[in-house]
């Protein structure tokens, strides 16, 4: 069992390669390796799961070299869970992505650009959560990085390109300050394994070990978004085509959420920077969801609500203790599927009028209601109703915040209830104003999904006009001509109509049943951890203890 660890990183790679050779031709075909290699990383992510959970952590040392030598990955609990949840969210993504037409669009384009990136982004997910080492985990890193920014720019639109350079001038600071993290450990103690570290690092002085703890906490909170290096996130997220979003949004978050609990539990088992932990917790909590509050652009509410949950996870990690670890692991696992599934209903709101903003939509409750029922279900379970998943995540950290006790422990028990409560008050708001309420005149007609371009300058003509040739004509909710392709520019805060690879899309009624059937699976998902509570419970309280005794890891690694 041990030789399929390395499966779900190699797999995506090799199979890219392939890609890459076969370049823009046999779409089919390069759809249905695409779907294949999915599902076979899927199967491979829940057989190492349950064999994590029956026999312990399973290693393997790559090219049979021993630690600090070799590169070792090692698939636990936690690692095992985090794969299975997140290869079935992207392989969801994918089918909603091909009944969108993003990979359809690839002969318009040089070289087929989606399924390389998209598999190469699955590849480094899958390098992160297997990690044995500082220096795989930032390898990971930087995987997700490459591809991430392909992703973010696909199309070449302005607004696509200005979205993506935010997203990797923020990426490549973390990354610098990672690499300066990894020279100090290895400086320090030799070795860069977690395994190794974790016995070293307990010898090393003090001031010196929470200086090392510090800067990779400021590393994994900027990928987690955790405030106050959250900034970035609003502004890169909504601008990506709805699939790229939606994957993004529930799952490259949770990354440094994941990076936080192993370091944490593995390398600093003191806590000596909880309370920190948990102050950011708070003020990612509510800063975010007020943030929520102030919007009215769909995908711009849901990037706020993905700042403000983060904070649980955080919560459960700065108490540091076996309840709320496993509270923290429930929430992870179902804020990755349900946030993934509330971003692909924006992609299908968006998709059938043009828009996401909710001042411009209505009436959807009645001219759709299987999206409002998309929408409704996975809006109420991360607003936290019971019995579902949100709630058994909240209601786990809640009462392990009770059990600690303490000002911080409590101030985050108020500020998790307030939280949820605002919550709610979000998602009732978006379900009023876009499928409550009858459509508001003025509504955008059938023809194109449109997209926001605004320049800086009224004046800046090379942007104009790049944001012209990226649109296909159209026609924006003021009835004002926009971009028609000519290479003329186009006024400052137009709305141009531009798809994945800056073509027009046009918008219909009738969804394409890929999308409905992707997101009707992952809202079938997210209740399923509802369904599963029970074992689900059970499963994250034993890592959680697995990841506290610390020692299984390090004798599975070690072997000793």
């Amino acid at each position: 069992m041990n030789a399929l660890v390395p499966l779900p990183v190699l797999l995506p790679l090799c199979v890219t390669g392939l890609k890459l050779v076969i370049g823009p031709r046999l779409h089919r075909f390069q759809r249905f390796i695409s779907l294949a290699v999915l599902g076979a990383v899927l199967v491979l992510s829940v057989l190492l799961m349950v064999a994590a959970d029956r026999h312990g952590p399973l290693s393997v040392h790559l090219g049979d070299f021993a630690p600090p030598v070799g590169i070792t990955l090692v698939a636990d609990r936690l690692s095992g869970l985090m794969l299975t949840v997140s290869s079935a969210v992207t392989l969801l993504v994918l089918v909603y992505s091909l009944g969108q037409g993003m990979a359809d669009r690839d002969d318009q384009a040089p070289v087929g650009v989606f399924h390389p990136a998209y598999l190469i982004l699955v590849a480094g997910v899958s390098c992160t959560f297997l990690a044995g080492d500082l220096v795989n985990l930032y390898v990971g890193f930087e995987i997700m990085l490459v591809a991430s920014f392909v992703l973010l720019t696909i199309g070449g639109t302005a607004t696509r390109i200005r979205a993506g350079s935010t997203y990797v001038i923020i990426s490549l600071f973390s990354s610098g300050l990672f690499l300066v993290a990894i020279a100090m450990t290895y400086a320090v103690a030799g070795t860069v394994n977690f395994a190794q570290l974790a016995g070293r690092l307990q010898e090393v002085p003090i001031g010196v070990r929470t200086l090392l703890e510090a800067m990779l906490l400021t590393v994994f909170a900027i990928k987690a978004a955790v405030f106050p290096l959250a900034a970035w996130l609003p502004d890169s997220y909504p601008t990506a085509p709805a699939p790229v979003t939606a994957v993004f949004a529930g799952l490259l978050t949770k990354v440094g959420v994941y990076s936080m609990l192993r370091t944490q539990t593995l390398l600093f088992p003191g806590h000596r920077l909880g309370d920190l932990l948990m102050l950011a917790a708070l003020a990612s909590m509510a800063v975010g969801i007020l943030g929520a509050v102030a919007q009215t652009d769909l995908k711009r509410v849901l990037s706020f609500t993905l700042i403000s949950h983060i904070g649980y996870m955080v919560f459960g990690i700065g108490l540091a203790g076996r309840g709320s670890i496993g509270g923290a692991i429930v929430y992870v696992a179902h804020h990755i599927t349900v946030q993934t599934t509330l971003f692909l209903v924006a992609g299908l709101i968006e998709r059938r009028d043009g828009t996401t903003e909710l001042t411009r939509l209505g009436g959807l409750a009645k001219s759709a209601p299987l999206l409002a029922v998309l929408f409704f279900v996975p809006a109420m379970n991360l607003a936290g109703i019971p019995p579902l998943s949100g709630f058994i995540g909240k209601l786990g950290l809640m009462r392990a915040g009770v059990d600690a006790g303490g000002g911080w422990a409590w101030a985050l028990v108020a500020g998790s209830a307030a939280t949820s409560l605002l919550t709610l008050y979000v998602m009732a708001k978006v379900w009023n104003l876009a499928f409550w309420r009858d459509a508001p005149p003025g509504a955008e007609a059938e023809g194109v999904v449109l997209e926001s371009a605004e320049d800086d300058e009224p004046g800046d003509d090379e942007d104009a006009e790049g944001a012209g040739a990226a649109g296909g004509g159209g026609t924006s909710g003021s009835g004002k001509a926009t971009g028609s392709g000519s290479g003329l520019p186009v006024p400052a805060g137009a709305v141009v109509s531009a798809g994945f690879l800056g073509q027009s899309i046009t918008t219909t009624k009738r969804l394409p049943w890929p999308m409905l059937a992707a997101t009707g699976v992952a809202v079938a998902l997210g209740l399923s951890y509802t369904v599963l509570g029970g074992p689900l419970t059970t499963f994250t309280q034993a890592a959680a203890a697995e990841l506290l005794a610390r020692t299984p890891y390090i004798e599975a690694v070690l072997g000793r």
